[in-house]
């Protein structure tokens, strides 16, 4: 019968094996993980790149910006990941269902953002001052929001767009 002596020698074993696991993870997708990140880099900059100069140059509304930069980025990225990142998983699968998956899986990351900059839209009615300028609308947009989907994207990539095929 376990004593509350064992449970707390246990709990530091376990967060152990927890930490022990995850290393192991990240070294075993090491390279798919920094492919990931090198398209998602390019397209990261050409995302903030698009949404500034639609916001500051053209004066368009800030979520019409985020959508045209998000819809241009999300293209290169696709064909980024498609024969660099997952090059592996390409099979037989047909390119317009990968294509048709990861634009619904960017749309739910474009949804993600969005929320960011519709929550600091809501902070900019109560404190313009600090939220209703470009700096807050990029840290919302382009920092919080992007960050939270591009987790999101990396697993839904590679479980669902990106598979791996039967005869791989």
């Amino acid at each position: 019968m376990p004593t509350s002596t064992d449970t707390a020698a246990e709990a530091p074993a376990e967060k152990g094996s927890l930490i022990t696991r995850a290393m192991r993870l990240t070294r075993k997708h090491a390279g798919e993980l920094s492919r990931f990140v090198g398209v998602g880099g390019t397209a990261y900059i050409i995302d903030l790149g698009l949404f500034n100069l639609c916001l500051l140059g053209f004066a368009w509304p800030d979520w019409g910006a985020k959508i045209l930069a998000t819809v241009v980025a999300t293209s290169v990225a696709f064909f980024g990941n498609r024969h660099w990142t997952w090059r592996d998983r390409i099979g037989d699968e047909a390119a317009h269902r990968q294509y048709a998956l990861y634009f619904f899986f960017n749309g739910i990351g474009l949804l993600i953002s969005l929320g960011f900059l519709w929550a600091n839209n809501g902070l900019a009615q109560v404190w313009p001052q600090y939220f209703d300028n470009a700096i807050a609308k990029n840290i919302a947009a382009n920092f919080l929001g992007v960050g939270v989907a591009t987790v999101f994207r990396f697993f839904a990539y590679r479980t669902w767009v990106f598979r791996h095929t039967e005869n791989a």
